[in-house]
């Protein structure tokens, strides 16, 4: 007897940082909902995004393999033909597929990241775009609407992937003038609430589906990301001193409206009140997100859905608040950015409920997970699943991360500042690997950093002069990594590093075991 596959919920938390959620050890009580979910989930302790921004993020999340390999690095790059998304294997396989995003780069521009999706509802854009959930209207008059919003919609969306194309056009958005404008008009940051409350109706009421058609739920919120209008009560818990501090309310203004100051690195160091501002704010945030979920998955589990739904939390990246003179996420591979949460509801119990799993593993093979969970995996696929992550892992734990610049971002901040990004190698492409609590970051040829990331999770302190021979095999195995991509025939696999020198060199130095 076939066993009916699950319907599968992958919930994106744009730009959530791990170490801000109360389940990854945050002293604040930032997210009692997640908190719960986690506690009856998997909760990978040590998950990494392979890049450092939306677009290439989610391509890899989508095709399982690096950005290097996707190639979709940019606000104007597209997916390549030969790499079939996870919604288009999901749609091939029977599933229902349905996107709910509130991310532009991932809605409305045209990259190929809707890709395989029957429906894909967009809260963010000139024009919100909501079609019925099963593609079917219910009367001719719905249908001659609908098909006027979708011609208008269209339209509109040209004119925005047009934005994300132009240099000249991407700086006129944000223009002093401009900015305001578009946080509005463009309903920047979507709706949470009704994405949610979107998705909840089509996994529940199953609108024109058949009864035993799977769903695949892909969803996005944008509620952590800038600029900060959390409601007023998550406020008074977070950032208290805003309600009667003028000076950190000013500050707080000047930041939601200036769009360069959330990609450009800073030239000084944020003062104490502005610190403590951008890190309340965020939490709030944080906090008023957690609870829409909350109320999200309370609405499924009464409604009898959970018990069959394979649910992923995940981001695509973090955020810098000001640490190490950074802010936004468009240029680093320090863990603000790339150390993400990842979460994982099986109800197959593959994924052994109320766990936590120590061990570093890249959010690409969300990709392999899925299609395992799903039974739509091929056997080498099946391989990568994070469900073989901590017994015979092919990767042997290997992680990697890569930053390449946002060209459209670049020449911006070289334009308004070319001295400060010239100094911070901001131009640089950076590329991370991790190996045990190790992580080894390249910056171009210039500068290479050595972290211990399991005592110094801050990354305060560069060992790369105390550690030499560490840096040194590390920076072979990236380098390997980087060489492999720029073949005519790219691995399946991450890196085999199968040569027996590198691996009597890897255990000397106590990455691998004897």
């Amino acid at each position: 007897m076939s066993v009916q596959p699950p319907d599968i919920i992958f919930l994106v938390l744009d730009t959530q940082r791990a170490d801000r959620l109360s389940c990854y050890g945050y002293p604040l009580e930032t997210s009692p909902h997640l908190d719960r979910l986690a506690a009856e989930a998997t909760l990978f302790q040590q998950a990494i995004a392979p890049a450092q921004w939306t677009v290439p993020s989610h391509a890899s999340m989508f095709t399982g393999v690096y950005p290097s390999e996707h190639q979709t690095l940019q606000s104007y790059s597209v997916l390549p033909d030969h790499l079939p998304t996870l919604a288009e294997r999901l749609q091939a396989g029977g599933y229902f597929t349905a996107g709910f995003c509130n991310n532009p780069l991932v809605g409305v521009i045209n990259n190929g990241l809707r890709r395989g999706f029957y429906s894909f509802l967009n809260y963010s854009g000139l024009l919100t775009s909501h079609p019925n959930q099963a593609g079917i209207s219910p009367n001719l008059l719905d249908r001659y609407r609908q098909s006027f919003k979708g011609m208008v919609a269209g339209l509109l969306n040209q004119v925005q992937d047009a934005f994300a194309r132009s240099d000249l056009l991407f700086a006129l958005s944000l223009s002093p003038l401009m900015v305001p404008i578009w946080q509005t008009a463009l309903s920047f940051k979507g709706n949470t609430a009704k994405s949610l409350d979107d998705a909840a109706r089509l996994l529940i009421d199953r609108p024109a589906l058949d009864a035993d058609q799977p769903i695949f739920a892909f969803i996005n919120l944008m509620g952590t990301h800038m600029p900060y209008h959390p409601p007023r009560r998550y406020v008074e818990r977070f950032a208290p001193h805003l309600l009667r501090d003028k000076a950190a309310q000013r500050y707080l203004r000047q930041f939601n409206s200036d769009v360069y100051g959330w990609l450009a690195p800073l030239a000084t160091e944020l003062n104490e009140h502005q610190a403590k501002t951008l890190h309340g704010m965020y939490d709030a945030e944080v906090a008023y997100q957690d609870e829409l979920v909350g109320t999200f998955l309370e609405r499924l589990h009464h409604a009898g859905v959970l018990d069959r739904t394979l649910i992923v939390v995940c981001s695509d990246h973090g955020e810098h608040l000001g640490e190490k003179e950074y802010i936004g996420h468009s240029l680093t591979l320090y863990n603000e950015l790339v150390h993400v949460p990842l979460i994982i509801r099986d109800p197959s119990g593959n994924l052994p409920r109320g766990t936590r799993l120590s061990h570093r593993v890249s959010t690409r093979r969300l990709f392999h997970t899925v299609l395992q969970a799903a039974g739509l995996a091929t056997p080498e696929e099946a391989a990568l699943s994070l469900v073989h992550s901590t017994t015979c892992d092919p990767e042997h734990h290997w992680v990697f991360a890569e930053a390449i610049p946002p060209q459209n971002v670049l020449n911006l901040l070289q334009k308004r500042n070319p001295e400060l990004i010239a100094a911070r190698s901001c131009d640089q492409p950076r590329r991370a690997v991790w190996r045990g609590d190790h992580k080894l970051i390249a910056t171009g040829d210039r500068f290479i950093e050595l972290y211990d990331v399991g005592t110094d999770p801050s990354e305060a302190l560069n060992l790369s002069a105390i550690l030499p021979e560490n840096v040194e095999v590390l920076q072979d195995c990236l380098e390997t990594f980087a060489v492999q991509r720029q073949t005519t025939q790219l691995p399946r696999y991450a890196v085999g590093f199968d040569d027996p020198e590198v691996q009597r060199r890897l255990r000397d130095l106590g990455y691998l075991e004897d």
